[in-house]
């Protein structure tokens, strides 16, 4: 299954009185990068994330968000630490003392000194159980959208490797008549130079000539490398890093294919192989 690299998903879960957000997103990358981003009351179940996460992805940059609010209930909406204000009051007395003079604060004042306020205490297995759930129902569909794209890459790069196949066809095709004009624009250029050319000679310099620009092999290789690209994209596996060196190898054939073509016709077949690698390419870079 082709999946690209990029997407994004969403969701959240009620858990006691918290409700929890959970934000995946990822894009391309040559490995698997995997960065959580976690409220410090969250943060044991972070090695618990990062296994599940990369159970299911194996390339790509991926950031996970977790986020907390707490939600709005009838009866205390927050625990007070009586320890903690007992012993702020009883340094705040002391201070007047010395100040020889009442201090100016409020009840709220004394609420919002550290550690005034407890958050209520959750069953820490309900929340690990509960917040894997989340991230996991989160990433299902993460992988669903990678997969919902790598099917639309998937077709344009098959769209691309039947172009590309046609263009081959074409310049099998065109190879027996380039040869031809090479050898008729030879014996016309000798027969000018010399009044009795040596055509056995000739004959022999031009298969050699022959031999030097034909292009069966290249073209061969660039059937068998095209063809290889459209099985690859069959595979159940994550092929991205196949189907760029693929990219390499067809690459290589098309320069050479360019750099023998003596004709304006063969030149141009050269160059639409090339934009059509380039564009499969840049697609490439996008797939797991």
């Amino acid at each position: 299954m082709i999946r690209s690299m990029t997407a994004f998903a969403g969701n959240e879960i009620e858990i006691g009185d918290l409700t929890i957000n959970c934000e995946l997103r990822s894009v391309n990358h040559r490995y698997c990068d995997i960065t959580l981003r976690l409220p410090d009351r969250l943060r044991f179940v972070e090695a618990d994330l990062r296994s599940a996460i990369a159970a299911k992805i194996s390339r790509g940059k991926i950031e996970c968000t977790l986020s907390y609010k707490k939600q709005a209930k009838n009866g205390p909406s927050f625990v007070i630490n009586s320890d903690a204000v007992t012993a702020l009051l009883a340094a705040a007395a002391s201070i007047e003392r010395q100040m020889m003079g009442p201090l100016s604060f409020s009840a709220l004042d004394v609420l919002s000194f550290p550690g005034v306020q407890q958050e209520p205490d959750i069953d820490r297995e309900q929340l690990a159980s509960g917040i894997t759930a989340l991230v996991e129902r989160t990433l299902a569909q993460l992988v669903e959208v990678r997969e919902r794209e790598g099917a639309q890459l998937k077709l344009l790069i098959e769209e691309r490797c039947a172009n590309m196949l046609i263009f081959v066809v074409s310049a099998g095709k065109r190879m027996p008549e380039v040869l031809l004009l090479i050898r008729n624009k030879l014996k016309d250029r000798i027969s000018e130079l010399v009044e009795q050319p040596d055509f056995d000679r000739l004959e022999q310099e031009l298969v050699l000539l022959a031999q030097k620009l034909d292009i069966t092999e290249e073209l061969d290789r660039l059937e068998t490398h095209i063809n290889e690209v459209l099985r690859v994209l069959q595979q159940k596996v994550p092929v991205g890093r196949r189907l760029d060196f693929l990219m390499q190898e067809l690459n290589r054939e098309a320069n050479t294919l360019g750099s023998k073509s003596t004709d304006k016709e063969m030149t141009k077949i050269a160059i639409e192989l090339k934009v059509l690698i380039e564009q499969m390419r840049e697609q490439i870079q996008n797939i797991e």
